[in-house]
């Protein structure tokens, strides 16, 4: 047999790297609250913890400043990037804009695949709600909002709400802790599938902002409250 016939040649998804674990702890860290907000992020401890060295540290702290979760101040170094209520007002402002069209459009255009797809993530995070695995569940959360703006074909809006992705993920954890929210949530994730199977834009568009309404005033009380 010719050799050439046999060799597979596919390249399978690489391991993590070292940096790339680093990051996905010291994220999942700050999105989960262990790391307060405003807390120092010191080196040495940071390199004790994780078992790494202290540039592999830094690279990572580069990557969550860039993703909104640390600031860097001067004479002081990295923080965890504080989270108050101007801010998330903002945060929620655009996902209300840019969600509410992209799930409008959605509807519009939802033909039997682009149903297929949604129940398909519809289906994925319910598991995940039942898991109760925190990364799990934003990771299913991103992919049926993929669905949505890839298929109503809103993709620089998405690069958006893809660079908002660290904050939007703090204020999920903070509101789905929460006993009501974390189970009014999955509830409202089915209206919004609902109203895009339907090809109903009006509903599905307003199942968005019921949704991200509800998150806000969670998140207002709370952030108030804190402050």
């Amino acid at each position: 047999m010719n050799q050439s016939e046999t060799l597979d040649l596919k390249i399978e998804r690489p391991p993590q790297t070292l940096r790339e674990m680093t990051l996905d702890r010291m994220r999942t860290a700050i999105i989960s609250g262990h790391f307060k907000s405003g807390q120092r992020l010191v080196e040495r401890p940071l390199c004790d913890q994780l078992g790494v060295s202290r540039s592999v540290v830094r690279e990572a702290i580069r990557y969550l400043e860039a993703e909104g979760l640390v600031e860097i101040l001067p004479n002081k170094g990295p923080i965890v990037a504080r989270m108050d209520w101007d801010l998330a007002e903002q945060v929620y402002d655009i996902r209300l804009l840019l969600e509410s069209d992209a799930a409008r459009a959605c509807a519009e255009l939802a033909d039997d695949k682009i149903k297929a797809d949604l129940k398909a993530a519809l289906a994925r995070l319910k598991n995940a709600y039942s898991d109760g695995e925190t990364p799990a569940l934003f990771a299913a959360t991103t992919d049926f909002y993929e669905v949505i703006f890839m298929s109503s074909g809103h993709h620089v809006a998405w690069e958006i709400v893809q660079r908002l992705n660290g904050r939007i993920s703090r204020l999920r954890a903070m509101t789905l802790g929460t006993r009501d929210r974390h189970a009014a949530g999955f509830a409202r994730m089915e209206k919004i599938c609902k109203g895009i199977e339907d090809n109903a834009p009006d509903t599905a568009s307003q199942a968005i902002r019921d949704h991200i309404t509800e998150a806000a005033t969670i998140a207002k009380s709370l952030l108030t409250e804190e402050a």
